[in-house]
């Protein structure tokens, strides 16, 4: 539905001769990337549509926002995340629609936020936790506007009617996707039943939603990936994302925390409850709500990466942009998200797509396809490389890419040096890729190489340049991203 809508257009365009060499590295890189960037103006309309709601300045929130490097650089790639965010960013806006003379929730919007809440569960089950508040404030509104219970259940049934019919879609799609069902398959088994045929398709039935949280809930799972301690998101990764602003909803968190501590001491319970936290309040409170209920539920979850808080940006652009906030602070904003960008938009693994560009090159050159040739790559601690990014087919037997992830020393020269003792036959070519950092590493493992390509710029934050080394002359080396081809003649070392 989002990248694979852009791959077979350009294979469209190549099968129609449009564009002979339409399906290169490039395209399949920048295709989706571009599709997705369209995709990113959703949340500009969003912002704009809900600035006034919230009592924000719609410019200044649009100013926050399009100069946040978390726009410009994750709202721009390709992660699930990125569509969590958008989901994320329409159902504030169905859930903020209201009549122009009344304070009454707009009533079509139940089947399109029943729709919209279970795309966003089916994408990433966590969006439950960034749908939640927004769907009791929903829920509030209703409650509190409609006089009829048979107006209240009509709302309810419609949400839950349309919330059911989009699982089923999906469900229903995967399970023919993942499993690759074919109607005519079961029909021609043995004339099947009905009640057969619902049996298999019963039976082969994929959840994916499921599948996702039983693998997430194994903390052994979750331990692969790297365990963090459950106040990550709150004091590294809301800071690394947002910045100031992050600081400054914590601190306005705390205030407004102890003014509802102070009223409860001074209000009775049963006779004025919460003085309008959550429905009567459309400012501050409930925005911060909006951000710190998913912030808090991310957090029970030992895995913690800052991407998972990307859909944020929406509720604290919203509450930054209100009267007397974040405007002392534009010159340390700009500055922070100029370092953003550059640190996460071009050095962070900065050098593992240019690699790929390069390596597609080499592997779809004219002297490969006049003598096919077999491709061994060997990548070593950096992030999980893109085979699509190769252009190879699935049915492609003459390129093998080995994912060695971060492995230790001993396992790494381990591999490698098995690799060279196969390595026979005279069309075979074996490359390994490695950080600058890790280069030393390689010179233990007994072998010689006959090409060096260096990629820069290449920062590996798990394995990070010392600094010292980067005041010497190797700096370069250090930042960069090499890719080693393995001699043939090797001779220990």
């Amino acid at each position: 539905m989002t990248s694979g809508v852009t791959y077979w257009v350009i294979k469209s365009l190549q099968q129609l001769d449009i564009c002979s060499s339409c399906i290169n590295s490039y395209t399949l890189l920048v295709s989706p990337r571009l599709l997705f960037t369209i995709f990113s103006f959703i949340l500009d309309y969003s912002v704009y549509r809900l600035a006034p709601f919230w009592g924000a300045d719609p410019w200044k929130a649009l100013v926050l926002l399009a100069g946040s490097y978390v726009t410009l650089v994750f709202y721009t790639r390709t992660f699930t995340n990125t569509l969590e965010g958008l989901l994320f960013a329409l159902l504030m806006v169905l859930v903020s629609s209201r009549k122009s003379s009344g304070c009454s929730a707009e009533p079509t919007s139940s089947s399109l936020i029943g729709v919209i809440t279970t795309a966003g569960f089916f994408n990433r089950p966590t969006f439950l936790a960034f749908a939640l508040m927004p769907l009791l404030y929903w829920a509030g509104l209703i409650v509190d506007s409609q006089k009829s219970i048979k107006t209240l259940i009509k709302h309810f049934l419609k949400f839950i009617l349309c919330a059911c019919f989009t699982a089923f879609v999906f469900i229903t799609a995967d399970t023919f996707y993942f499993t690759s069902v074919s109607l005519d398959n079961i029909y021609s088994t043995n004339k099947s039943s009905l009640i057969d045929i619902i049996t298999q398709l019963h039976d082969r039935m994929v959840v994916t939603p499921f599948n996702f949280l039983s693998y997430n809930l194994n903390p052994h799972n979750l331990a692969l990936h790297g365990s963090h301690p459950r106040v990550t998101h709150f004091t590294v990764n809301g800071v690394m994302l947002f910045g100031i602003l992050h600081i400054l909803a914590i601190s306005a968190g705390f205030k407004m925390l102890k003014k509802y501590v102070h009223q409860l001491m001074l209000v009775r319970w049963r006779c004025h409850g919460l003085p309008g936290l959550l429905v009567h309040s459309e400012g501050s409170p409930t925005l911060l709500l909006f951000y710190f209920v998913p912030l808090a539920f991310l957090s029970l979850f030992s895995h913690q990466e800052p991407r998972f808080l990307i859909p944020l940006i929406l509720p604290l652009v919203l509450f930054s942009a209100s009267p007397n906030r974040a405007v002392k602070w534009k010159l340390l904003i700009v500055l922070f998200n100029l370092l953003g960008a550059l640190l996460f938009g071009c050095l962070h693994q900065g050098g593992l797509i240019p690699c790929l560009f390069h390596l597609e090159q080499l592997i779809h050159s004219p002297a490969s396809s006049r003598h096919p040739q077999h491709y061994t790559l060997l990548f070593a601690h950096t992030y999980m490389p893109p085979r699509s990014l190769l252009n190879i087919k699935k049915t492609d037997v003459h390129v093998e890419v080995i994912d060695m992830a971060g492995a230790g020393e001993e396992a790494l020269c381990q591999t490698v040096q098995q690799q060279a003792s196969n390595f026979a036959c005279s069309d075979c070519h074996i490359f390994i890729i490695i950080p600058g950092t890790v280069r030393a590493t390689i010179t233990k493992c007994g072998v010689s190489f006959k090409n060096e390509t260096l990629i820069f710029p290449h920062l590996s934050m798990e394995d990070p340049p010392q600094i010292p080394v980067l005041d010497s002359g190797n700096w370069r080396s250090q930042l960069g991203l090499y890719i080693l081809e393995l001699n043939r003649d090797h001779q220990r070392l």
